[in-house]
């Protein structure tokens, strides 16, 4: 660099990126910070800052290296950024070039399986009230899975084993890659379109998280979710758990064992028959012991060997009846005269022509109305007067009334 040339901000900038670009320790450097003020532009790009207590430093991350993030980097997560260290040559400034985000404390993909888990979760993807009920006795079975791997064979075999009467259906998918996820999606979606099967299994063997990724997939996890056939999700080995599993209907330890839960046992099966005819063939015959019995007591009645026998009964009851009847009819009848001679007693006793008999009169003026009083009486007035064996005209001479 000459001493005496006079540069412009522009030669400068670009001496100082060269600068920057040729010094070995600034093409690949990790450093630790906190995020912040992370955005994702519509270019795909990456923006944020890393700081530490004391400073920050301006970061970028291109979309060729951001498609690559497993998990969704947040503002105040602690972190590991891999890259480089060079010059913006148009504002002369300094900034850090991502090729990795690595979070702190944890490895990327499990972050990644958190997050997408809380997500999915807050949505309701794993609410018990959407899970589907696997069919009894599927007529047809979709396996979506690897052809070449040992786990669609063992699931087959055991199928055949325990209930041959399903109709086996292969999907072969790829399980593990970046073109598993669309892959399994695309089987899952085409199951449902065709309705080619009662009950759908996806699922892989065991591996490292890695391996399993593909069923951690959230394009995988809503398109099991949106199955309107039940699925069955067998992934890894039993502490294996993926997304995929929070999600299905039904989550087999094993993939042998997803072939175990989605078909009866035969053999358990016949047995179980084999119990209800005992049982149905026991009841019956008990039943038929009853009849049996009841016929018994039906042939021994008095009815079936005399026909004529219920109507003599009835006509001695009908006798008994009558006569019992008549023997209260006569009863009551007596008590009525009984009754009718105390009454004519009461009244006789109660007659005025009784009273009459004790040497009393009854008077009355010539209307027919009874004289109670002297007060009603006139002088010369007509009365009549009834005594106990007749009645007597008089005529009213004088009146003296009681002092």
């Amino acid at each position: 660099m000459n001493e005496n040339r006079v540069y412009s901000v522009s030669e400068l900038n670009g001496f100082v990126k060269e600068l920057f670009d040729a010094t070995p320790m600034f093409s690949q450097l990790s450093v630790r910070g906190e995020l912040s003020n992370y955005k994702i532009y519509p270019s795909g790009h990456h923006y944020f800052t890393l700081k530490d207590s004391e400073s920050s430093i301006r970061c970028v991350m291109f979309k060729s290296s951001a498609v690559r993030l497993r998990f969704h980097p947040e503002n105040g997560m602690s972190v590991t950024v891999s890259g480089r260290l060079s010059v913006y040559p148009r504002d002369g400034a300094y900034q850090f070039y991502c090729s990795a985000i690595m979070p702190e404390g944890t490895g990327d993909l499990q972050l990644a399986f958190e997050q997408l888990k809380k997500k999915l979760s807050d949505e309701g993807l794993f609410d018990a009230s959407h899970k589907k009920p696997l069919p009894h006795y599927p007529d047809r079975i979709a396996i979506i899975t690897s052809s070449a791997g040992a786990a669609v064979h063992d699931m087959i075999r055991i199928l055949g084993r325990r209930w041959p009467m399903s109709k086996v259906i292969l999907l072969p998918v790829r399980v593990q890659g970046v073109e598993a996820p669309p892959e399994i999606v695309g089987a899952i979606r085409y199951a449902n379109r065709h309705a080619l099967a009662d009950l759908i299994i996806t699922g892989r063997g065991g591996g490292s998280i890695e391996d399993l990724w593909a069923f951690n997939d959230e394009r995988v996890a809503r398109a099991i979710y949106e199955s309107e056939i039940p699925v069955i999700s067998a992934v890894g080995h039993e502490p294996d758990v993926t997304i995929s599993d929070y999600v299905a209907d039904a989550r087999a330890s094993t993939p042998s064992n997803a072939a175990e839960i989605a078909v009866p046992d035969r053999s358990e099966e016949m047995d179980m028959l084999s119990g209800f005819s005992i049982r149905s063939s026991q009841a019956m015959d008990k039943r038929l012991k009853n009849l049996r019995t009841e016929l018994d007591n039906y042939r021994s009645r008095r009815v079936l060997r005399d026909a004529s026998a219920p109507i003599d009964d009835r006509r001695q009851e009908l006798d008994y009846l009558r006569d019992k009847l008549g023997s209260a009819m006569e009863r009551a009848l007596a008590e009525k005269r009984r009754a009718q001679v105390r009454l004519a007693a009461s009244l006789d006793a109660m007659s005025p022509l009784r009273v009459l008999t004790r040497g009393y009169s009854i008077a009355s003026d010539e209307h027919g109305k009874l004289v109670w009083s002297v007060k009603t009486l006139k002088s010369g007035a007509p009365l009549r007067l009834r005594l106990s064996d007749g009645s007597a005209d008089c005529r009213v001479e004088s009146i003296e009334e009681d002092q």
